[in-house]
């Protein structure tokens, strides 16, 4: 089994999703030895945003990540997302990565009665942290909602969301924000399944 672990968080060890994505992966290792895992940092080596050259691949080093990109994700099993709230939505560096992977004939395709996901099958937790509380539908959430729609639109349909709020709004917070989704990630569904 592959899982692919995807952190986009600028703040490196001071990241409450990077610690919520480490919890995850730890979870699934224990439970599944063979594991394989392969692990993208956005924040410490992002793609570049979509531009003409992206679209035209005139830059081969630039043509050649966004293949390994989507060449990670179609061979993951299981992908597990480090997704902070910046400004109400995911980081430019996690919506980069999606460009790389929202490929029609790859991921998703056209039809006559709309578009279909190619990429069902695969299991995505995402590690959703947000320094605010945030209940479903709260005006102003956008990285949840934002996520479920695209990866939808890929085909996706086992999507787990492992959330720690209030982190910001003081330190108790933040620990005991903390600790309840350390927890929540260590339960996360599927991994009864793949053990």
């Amino acid at each position: 089994m592959k899982l692919l672990q995807i952190d986009s968080s600028i703040l490196g060890e001071h990241s409450a999703s990077r610690a919520l994505t480490r919890g995850i992966v730890d979870s699934w290792r224990a439970a599944v030895p063979d594991l394989e895992v392969e692990y993208r940092d956005l924040g410490a080596e992002p793609l570049p945003h979509l531009s003409s050259s992206s679209l035209a691949r005139a830059d081969a080093v630039e043509a050649s990540r966004a293949d390994r990109a989507l060449e990670d994700f179609l061979a993951a099993d299981v992908i597990v997302i480090g997704a902070p709230m910046y400004n109400f939505t995911i980081p430019s560096q996690l919506k980069a990565w999606i460009d790389r992977i929202a490929v029609a004939g790859k991921t998703f395709r056209y039809t006559d009665e709309g578009p279909v996901g190619l990429a069902g099958g695969k299991r995505v937790i995402i590690a959703l942290s947000r320094g605010g509380f945030y209940g479903a539908a709260a005006p102003g959430e956008y990285v949840e909602t934002y996520l479920r729609h695209v990866l939808a639109f890929l085909g996706i349909e086992k999507l787990t969301f492992v959330r720690a709020e209030g982190l910001a709004v003081s330190p108790a917070h933040r620990e005991q924000g903390l600790q309840e989704a350390l927890a929540a990630a260590s339960a996360t569904p599927g991994l009864a399944q793949a053990a």
